[in-house]
């Protein structure tokens, strides 16, 4: 794989949003509940990342850890649900299959809410440690098979936790798929080698920051990090560069109520500066790219 460090090399492309915005915006709410590895699930090993790092011996069950994962499924996610509506902001939903498989009923109050389900492999697990594309494909095609009865929709986009393996595009190629989210590399979507529409993701203004050491701890921690994103992004906007911003949530995490303040102040944020920028599912942001850049 040889690494473009270069992208558009800062002769951006002619690209407005519809509405004739420069800035979009894609909020992600990732639902990976039940599809996290767990022995007692007969998995090899339980998830170590939750509120605290899990202490339980590798190898043994591990009920704690995932009744955490079970609260976002069970409560966090009807408290979004509800903040999404108010404030009438799409969503896409990075969907493992297990866990669609799962909390099918979770996965269809968000769908019928209009919110875009995109693949997030069947596992919640790297997919660049699969050893063969013809295990992976099993995967894909479960999770595909899990996140259509759940939502009535096959999914069009993907994205897997860490990195892709070499396979991984040309498989979602092969199945239909307009785009992957797995790079952290642009503020722009671009065009890959196996015909995919990378809209690329990003970790910085995400609440994961909240279970990792040196990120957010306050609510407000995040509010204040994706205003000033907003803002620097803005005034980009008003120069006449086009850009993509991206907030990522998750139902277990800023579902709690000492984080959901994160959750419903970012979506008031965006629902006040609405006439400034185009809040989108990101089918819709691949699909104006798609148009508007043809290969």
């Amino acid at each position: 794989m040889t690494r473009d460090l270069i992208g558009y090399g800062g002769a951006w492309p002619d690209l407005t949003w519809p509405g004739g915005h420069k800035l979009a915006v894609s909020v992600v709410v990732n639902v990976e509940e039940g599809a996290e590895q767990q022995v007692l699930d007969g998995d090899p090993v339980s998830e170590r990342i939750g509120e605290v790092l899990s202490v339980v011996p590798e190898g043994k069950p591990d009920p704690g850890q995932a009744q955490i994962f079970a609260y976002g499924t069970r409560a966090g996610a009807w408290r979004m649900a509800d903040a999404l509506r108010r404030h009438q902001v799409p969503a896409t939903l990075f969907a493992c299959g297990r866990a669609a498989e799962r909390a099918g009923p979770v996965l269809r109050m968000l769908a019928r809410d209009g919110h875009e389900t995109a693949c997030h492999g069947w596992l919640w697990r790297p997919h660049a440690d699969y050893d063969s594309p013809e295990a992976e494909a099993v995967d894909l095609d479960r999770a595909d098979v899990a996140i259509a009865a759940a939502t009535g929709d096959v999914p069009r986009g993907f994205f897997c936790r860490g990195a892709e393996s070499p396979w991984t595009r040309s498989l979602l190629a092969e199945r239909g798929y307009l785009y992957t989210s797995n790079g952290f590399d642009d503020d722009l979507p671009y065009r890959d080698g196996s015909g995919l529409i990378v809209v690329p993701y990003a970790l910085d203004a995400n609440d994961m920051k909240f279970f990792h050491p040196n990120g957010f701890v306050r609510a407000s921690d995040m509010v204040d990090y994706v205003t000033d994103a907003l803002d620097v992004l803005e005034a980009e906007a008003a120069r006449g560069m086009p850009r993509l911003l991206n907030i990522g949530f998750h139902l277990r995490i800023v579902g709690r109520p000492g984080r959901f303040k994160a959750f419903e102040q970012v979506l008031a944020e965006l629902d006040r500066r609405r006439d400034r920028l185009w809040l989108a599912r990101r089918i819709e942001i691949a699909e104006v790219f798609d148009r508007a850049c043809p290969a």
